[in-house]
């Protein structure tokens, strides 16, 4: 009877090494799905961000006209209307951030109050903003649009802060 006792006694450790082995695995394959989503979403957020880019119209919208409609030459049909579109113009001298949608106003407000650079996070927190990974990618897109066009400046390690200009002060508009 001994013999089969412990038989046993090995099967059931064999079972126990096993289901540690599963168990190792399972972590690890969460943490490879975990990685994979991530990556999912940071491309969905850059392609929502370059669709919204490649939408935005690559010059100046022209002179107003009469009744403060914009002037067009007879004939020429003008810009598709891109209802619910972000417009972020460059930072041109002069500048002020009242051109700017209220949401990217809020974020130059952010960094002027804090006087240092900031991680999309920080920003995401002091704004008043969802911090779930997600929705503070989805900021990170939109600081980095501020900075590539001259609003923000990106520093090494994910932090942005408000440019220097040469000097000049960018004044947060309200």
């Amino acid at each position: 009877m001994g013999s089969l006792i412990e038989e046993l006694r090995r099967r059931e450790a064999a079972a126990r090494a096993e289901a540690d082995r599963l168990r190792i695995r399972i972590e690890e394959l969460s943490g490879d799905l975990a990685r994979a989503e991530e990556q999912a979403s940071r491309l969905a957020i850059a392609r929502e961000e370059v669709t919204q880019v490649m939408e935005e119209p690559a010059v100046a919208d022209p002179p107003a006209g009469q009744n403060g409609r914009p002037a067009r030459p007879a004939g020429k049909a003008g810009p598709v209307s891109r209802t619910g579109a972000v417009t972020v113009p460059p930072w041109q001298e002069g500048s002020d951030a009242s051109v700017l949608p209220r949401a990217h106003q809020d974020l130059l407000e952010v960094a002027a109050d804090a006087g240092r650079p900031l991680r999309a996070v920080q920003f995401a927190a002091a704004a008043g903003l969802d911090t779930k990974k997600a929705k503070v990618e989805g900021l990170r897109s939109r600081l980095k649009l501020l900075a590539a066009r001259g609003w923000l400046a990106e520093a090494p390690g994910g932090l942005f802060t408000l440019p220097d200009h040469s000097g000049k002060t960018l004044k947060p508009g309200r």
